[in-house]
């Protein structure tokens, strides 16, 4: 027997998170034989993430999961708090969606789960392996090569996170320029859950979410968050590649910054400090987006850039993505057929689907706030709280003559050429995101 046919086998995923697991389980459960390459010590051991998982695409491939899986709380309200260097706008959204809910998870738990979920499944993980080089013959994909020993399939299927090499080995991608990703940092910090119950204003299981505009990211392409977890808190925050040079920053000290600000440091008082831990994620977008699909090879999840950026969706996105690679995959065993043009199917799959639609719809965006991040992430943002105080304050000066001041200043501060091409650079994003 030769080593092509002692290690051949018919699908190989590479990468154990949402995406590559839910590939595997895909192409399993029609039958087929899949091996899983992951690189860490177990799934999930190398995945980061902000904390929430979507029900309805998780749904898609485990159905049970709410009542099997390690869920942490069902996310009941979610919070959007602009901040000041020491006041904020907090706006609230609180509802018990029990038919499309999300819940916060930790993912090393999590994609843990998955995994042994996909093992019952008939599917053959390998860990702590690394895949080094793609092996293509007569200009298809047929297998990888590992430290250790190469493997053949008729399909690969490259769900390797935002970094992917195999991608870029392959001619897919070029190289990320710092302005297509965001460096987000996290820390979770262990409480009792009265009170995590008690700050965040929640009953066991109930959890809350914030989305943080501000603050120390004032003036940059950044967003924070909050998630709440059984028995923890996790805080962090992403900021885009380009703005951490631009303004020599190191993220860890623009979140140290975060938690000290009066409005969430009660939130995390006195907890401990469990883990700390850094992710790229995908930032360009539908206009970055790769080559999705080629003889012998599909690419799923954060290799190929799907990533709802101002959702803070990515997850749900590699899951899906998964799955239609995992069915693509199933179609061609079937025919025997894996040329590009079989596999292409995949990514007509994707553009009938949410995924596609959806970034699709948001083409535009990093584009507008690249060119206006000053304006929307900074003065604007400035200008919500600065109208806030005004309101709330009382100073025995008439009204009408504090809201006239208020608009002479937000007029003469920005003056309005830079007001009129914000005004340009909204209705633009709005066109193309309602009409074109």
């Amino acid at each position: 027997m030769t080593d092509i046919e002692k290690n051949k086998t018919e699908v190989i995923v590479v990468g154990g998170g949402p995406a590559g697991i839910a590939c595997a389980v895909t192409v399993a459960r029609a039958g087929h034989e899949v091996i899983l390459i992951e690189r860490g010590s177990f799934a999930g051991s190398k995945n980061v993430f902000g904390g929430a998982i979507y029900a309805q695409p998780t749904r898609e491939i485990f159905p049970d999961f709410e009542k099997e899986a390690p869920v942490e709380r069902l996310n009941v309200e979610h919070k959007f708090a602009i901040l000041g260097e020491d006041d904020s706008t907090v706006i609230s959204y609180r509802r018990k969606d029990t038919e499309n809910p999300s819940y916060s998870v930790i993912r090393g738990k999590f994609d843990r789960w998955m995994a042994e979920q996909a093992k019952k499944e008939g599917v053959i993980i390998v860990e702590e392996t690394v895949v080094r080089e793609l092996l293509i013959k007569d200009e298809q994909v047929v297998g990888v090569k590992t430290e250790l020993e190469d493997y053949y399939a008729d399909i690969v299927v490259l769900a390797d996170g935002v970094n992917s090499l195999l991608a870029k080995q392959i001619g897919f991608r070029k190289k990320i320029e710092p302005k297509d990703v965001a460096l987000s940092v996290k820390e979770v910090y262990k409480l009792d859950k009265e009170k995590i119950n008690e700050r965040f204003n929640l009953s066991d299981d109930e959890g809350c979410i914030y989305e943080i505009f501000g603050g120390p990211m004032l003036g940059m392409l950044g967003l924070g968050f909050i998630y709440t977890n059984r028995e923890s808190v996790s805080i962090g925050l992403g900021i885009g590649l380009d703005e951490l040079c631009e303004h020599n920053l190191k993220p860890y000290e623009v979140l140290d910054k975060l938690k000290s600000h009066p409005t969430l440091a009660p939130l995390i008082k006195d907890g401990e400090l469990l883990e700390y831990s850094a992710h790229l994620i995908p930032e360009g977008g539908y206009k970055k987006i790769p080559t999705l699909f080629g003889a012998g090879v599909m690419i799923a999840g954060d290799a190929a850039m799907l990533v709802n950026n101002l959702h803070w969706e990515g997850t749900n996105l590699a899951m899906i993505s998964g799955k239609l690679a995992g069915e693509t995959a199933v179609r061609a065993l079937a025919c025997g057929d894996f040329s590009e043009n079989m596999l292409s199917r995949y990514q007509k799959e994707l553009e009938n689907s949410f995924v596609m639609k959806d970034l699709k719809t948001y083409r535009n965006l990093m584009d507008e706030a690249h060119s206006r991040n000053d304006s929307f992430m900074g003065y604007y943002l400035k200008e919500v709280n600065g109208f806030f105080k005004m309101f709330t304050t009382v100073d025995s000066i008439p009204k009408r003559e504090k809201y006239r001041r208020f608009i002479f200043d937000f007029i003469k501060k920005r003056n309005i050429i830079e007001l009129f091409k914000d005004a340009l650079s909204a209705v633009k994003l709005l066109w193309s995101i309602l009409i074109k």
